[in-house]
């Protein structure tokens, strides 16, 4: 063999200077044999040419190193291998159809899979890889597609030819991340399996079929970034044929910008205005916990890099006599207090914060953060000292009204009961300004929006609206109130509620990000930002809960956002109204 230089090597590697964008880590499953693991060269050659960092991930039980792992990856390539024990799926097996099976491979990629998906990093499935992700996330597998589908399919074991020569087409749906990677709807595809995908999981879709009607693609449909093909692409690489290489590409280019996405955010302070969590106080909701049906939770807010979060006590809006006033005002204060208990069972991990200094304290603490808003003025009743009171208490903002007008406003749900601002909402306003009590417009009627403004000598915010150019809801702000917000200072958060983001369906990532687009072009970047009114019917397919606000990121990232328009968007422009109004 030729002599390696050595010291040439070695001195080469610090002639450069470092990478200026480092390649991202794509961890590899390894396959588990005779007490060995290992990968065949294919995988890793393939993620190199691709220019990624390829990590092997071997077979092992350890829960803390599994998480430590994942959280250092920027993608996860899973590999083929031995077939998967039917057990884990919940049929009786039959062991003259399976060929080696491995448990420890099985329960490790299973569990691997459910949190990585959580964490939203993403996936690229190859064959077995591809049967992990069904597995793993609600789907089937045929044990044996021979006995399963009877006569008639395809040769699906490859021989006699060599692994990187095609020997099937494969037929690949319109419309469909697939059909973008290869700009076609029929690729040559190798093929050696005798197990498969029999049903995809929910949020799943088919996307690739061979002649026989084999499943040999699927991918995710809600905004996870996860492929999975049931032939194995890597092998052509080691025949210096790249016809291939575009899902690498693909996964590397993912990669790319998860890791970036989540680099912004270790730096910048990312801020959700509205949540109407305590609305699942009563089922028991507990923050430390990761819930299954919650959609911000503390695991939640660390998956999706959302450092602080404002929840609200929501008030309905109800009768507006002494004793019910006095009832509101109650029901308020159990709310709030619910939320700081709630906070204090977090163990240190989460802080209960009132000021943007706080907010950057805890960050740098390594803490997420909670606020706390007040959603309806009714919880003030007709006594203006409860403004200071909750003030006090570290209520960050208070929403003027909800559906439904009040003591203090029209609502733009109401009946325009005080043709805008009540004496008593003038007198609020004053005593809003005074106490450094963010003044929030959602919900409020058109008329009572331009007396807000009008009389408040702060900005104001909306924490959860959306644009009525885009989608003619009352609840939406128009074009004309987007500019007076921005012209008094104030910030727009918009919001994933999806009836304020379309008139019909179900609202997209894509459709918020309108909104967002909008809210920037015509109020500009310095007052704008983001209100999901998670928990209280905000979600779009594409981002449904906390651990999902990294694909907003991501998207903005694919339109050109900088770092810079990025940092306003996620807190740095509701941080500078919250500053302003708290040291009047």
């Amino acid at each position: 063999m030729d002599k390696f230089d050595i010291r040439g090597e070695y001195s080469s590697i610090y002639s450069r200077f470092p990478a200026s964008t480092p390649s991202p880590v794509i961890g590899i499953t390894a396959n588990y044999r005779d007490n060995n693991a290992m990968v065949a060269e294919a995988y890793y050659l393939s993620v190199l040419e691709a220019g990624g960092t390829p990590l092997i991930i071997p077979p092992y039980a350890n829960r803390n190193a599994l998480m430590e792992t994942l959280r250092h990856v920027d993608a996860l390539l899973l590999t083929g291998g031995a077939d998967i024990d039917p057990r884990y799926m919940g049929q009786e097996p039959d062991y003259t159809l399976l060929h080696s099976i491995n448990p420890k491979r099985d329960e490790q990629e299973l569990l691997l899979v459910r949190l990585a998906v959580d964490m939203n990093i993403p996936i690229l499935g190859i064959c077995r890889g591809m049967q992990v992700l069904a597995a793993a996330l609600g789907g089937d597998v045929h044990q044996d597609i021979y006995a399963a589908l009877g006569d008639g399919l395809l040769n699906h074991d490859q021989e006699p030819a060599e692994r990187h020569v095609a020997t099937h087409d494969v037929r690949i749906s319109n419309d469909t991340l697939l059909h973008r990677i290869f700009s076609c709807g029929t690729i040559a595809v190798n093929t050696f399996h005798h197990q498969s995908v029999s049903s995809v999981p929910v949020r799943f879709d088919v996307v690739a079929t061979s002649p026989d009607g084999v499943i040999e693609a699927m991918e995710a449909v809600d905004g996870r970034v996860i492929l999975a093909v049931q032939w194995h692409p890597e092998s052509f690489i080691l025949n210096g044929d790249r016809c291939m290489m575009p899902l690498f590409d693909w996964i590397v280019g993912e990669a790319c910008l998860y890791r970036r996405s989540r680099e912004i955010h270790s730096r910048i302070v990312s801020v959700d205005s509205h949540c109407d969590t305590p609305m699942l106080f009563a089922q028991g909701y507990e923050m430390y916990e990761r819930s299954g049906t919650a959609l911000v939770d503390m695991h939640k807010m660390c998956q999706g890099a959302l450092d602080a979060v404002t929840m609200v006590a929501y008030l309905k809006q109800g009768a507006r006599d002494e004793a019910s006033l006095l009832k509101a005002t109650e029901d308020a204060d159990m709310l709030l207090q619910g939320i700081s208990n709630r906070v204090m069972r977090c163990d240190g991990h989460v802080a209960l914060c009132a000021s943007p200094a706080e907010v950057v304290a805890a960050k740098r603490a390594g803490k997420r953060v909670v606020m706390r808003g007040i959603e309806n003025g009714y919880a003030i009743g007709k006594d203006l000292s409860n403004i200071q009171r909750y003030r006090d208490m570290g209520v960050v903002y208070i929403t003027l009204c909800h559906n439904g007008d009040n003591d203090i406003c029209d609502s733009a749900r109401g009946k325009n009961e005080h043709g805008g601002l009540s004496d008593f909402g003038k007198e609020v306003v004053r005593e809003m300004n005074r106490t450094g009590m963010l003044i929030d417009l959602s919900h409020a009627a058109e008329s009572s929006f331009w007396q807000v403004l009008e009389y408040s000598s702060q900005p104001v915010v909306c924490s959860h609206s959306s644009c009525k150019a885009l989608c003619n809801h009352p609840r939406n702000l128009t074009d004309e109130q987007l500019e007076a917000i921005a012209s008094k200072g104030g910030v727009v958060q918009v919001t994933m509620y999806s009836g304020f983001l379309r008139q019909e369906g179900e609202a997209t990532l894509d459709d918020f990000i309108a909104h967002l687009e909008h809210a920037v072009k015509v109020a500009g970047i310095d007052h704008v930002g983001i209100g999901t009114d998670f928990d209280g019917d905000g979600a779009v397919i594409g981002c449904s809960d906390a651990s999902q606000l990294l694909n907003v990121t991501r998207e903005l990232l694919r339109r050109g956002y900088g770092e810079v328009e990025l940092e306003k968007i996620w807190g740095a422009n509701w941080l500078r109204v919250m500053h302003h109004v708290q040291h009047v």
